[in-house]
């Protein structure tokens, strides 16, 4: 079955402002967004480094890799590899050998509503995979699939070119139209709670009551 790809280019965010959001915890991004946006059921398997990028799409049948082998043909520097599985567990769709292509192809990690497998190699790397569980049973690659279209993953719609921003608790994204202002507002809020804690360890913070 073919793959089907959108043909609309996405343009790509000034590299100094997806890179404002490296040292950004996802929990403060989602504070400054209603706390309504993010990808539910998803968890990191590699070493622990930061997510940072823009959504290159991809969506596949459940337990279908064929579309995200079209997808490593054509992504590159900054391009997170979020791909819409369905949420199935039951066929990992991507493994070790996947991981070492995005890799090498200069992207900068994978969102996958799906499973993954070669665990122990991934958890290993600090090529950043977030995943909704592992399992050993390979994938079909018979298709079909589309490419650079908006994708749901964990219940959060993400379209191509979204940012998107992954640590520790997990993987939040949001229009590239909207960065700007969020990464101030999200830098305010971290400078607020370094205050904050700092207040606490010195003995000196009030709650919002105004009780010690």
């Amino acid at each position: 079955m073919t793959i089907t790809i959108a043909e609309s280019s996405v343009p790509k965010p000034p590299t100094s402002l997806i890179e404002g959001f490296r040292s950004a915890p996802t929990s403060v991004i989602s504070d400054n967004l209603g706390r309504l946006p993010g990808s539910v059921g998803l968890r990191p398997f590699h070493r622990g480094s930061k997510l940072v990028g823009t959504a290159f799409t991809v969506r596949t049948r459940p337990g279908d890799n064929l579309a995200i082998h079209r997808a490593l043909e054509m992504v590159g520097p900054g391009d997170v590899i979020v791909v819409d599985g369905g949420g199935d567990e039951t066929r990992a769709l991507i493994g070790e050998i996947m991981m070492t292509i995005a890799k090498w192809r200069k992207a900068e990690g994978y969102v996958i509503d799906g499973a993954i497998r070669d665990v122990a190699a991934i958890a290993a790397s600090d090529f950043p995979c977030f995943a909704r569980t592992v399992i050993h049973r390979g994938p079909y690659k018979s298709g079909p699939g589309e490419i650079n279209v908006p994708v749901s993953v964990g219940g959060c719609v993400i379209s191509p070119g979204d940012f998107v921003v992954g640590d520790e608790d997990g993987i939040v994204s949001f229009p590239a139209s909207k960065a700007a202002s969020l990464l101030e507002a999200v830098q305010a809020q971290v400078a607020r709670e370094e205050d904050m804690l700092k207040a606490i360890r010195e003995g000196r913070y009030q709650n919002a009551y105004g009780k010690s």
